[in-house]
């Protein structure tokens, strides 16, 4: 026998016996439906916010925007979960981890920014009109 009869007599294909689909668990989200499912919360995602701005429903600016990073916080979580396939036992937890970590990087930079920010606009030197027609 030859090596190619001998492998299809003992019923081993090309990987060697392995199956070629995957386990996602009770709910994948790579199928059309999952796709569907994440487009279509995306689009209420963006809707909704578009909405609270275009209609004034929220008289305080400072409230709308709140919300309208409530809904960009819940949007960023859907994309992660149904178009990047992300969750916690996803390449054994270190696609969480990097998430977790960049995560942080960003709220330590942001904060740090906005802190540094707010303090040299409350800090600056009033200047009068005066003074300003006074400078070269």
């Amino acid at each position: 026998m030859t090596a190619h009869t001998d492998t299809a007599a003992h019923g081993h294909g090309a990987h060697d016996g392995h199956d070629d689909h995957h386990d996602d668990g009770p709910v994948s989200h790579s199928t059309f439906k999952g796709y569907m499912t994440g487009f279509v919360l995306a689009v209420i995602l963006t809707a909704i916010p578009f909405w609270l701005v275009m209609g004034k429903v929220i008289p305080s600016a400072n409230t709308t925007s709140l919300v309208i990073l409530g809904f960009a916080a819940v949007q960023i979580v859907v994309h992660m979960i149904y178009f990047l396939h992300m969750d916690a036992k996803s390449e054994s937890g270190w696609n969480m981890l990097a998430l977790i970590f960049t995560i942080v990087l960003v709220v330590i930079t942001l904060a740090g920014s906005l802190w540094v920010m707010y303090h040299m606009n409350t800090n600056m030197m009033p200047m009068s009109v005066h003074d300003m027609k006074n400078m070269p």
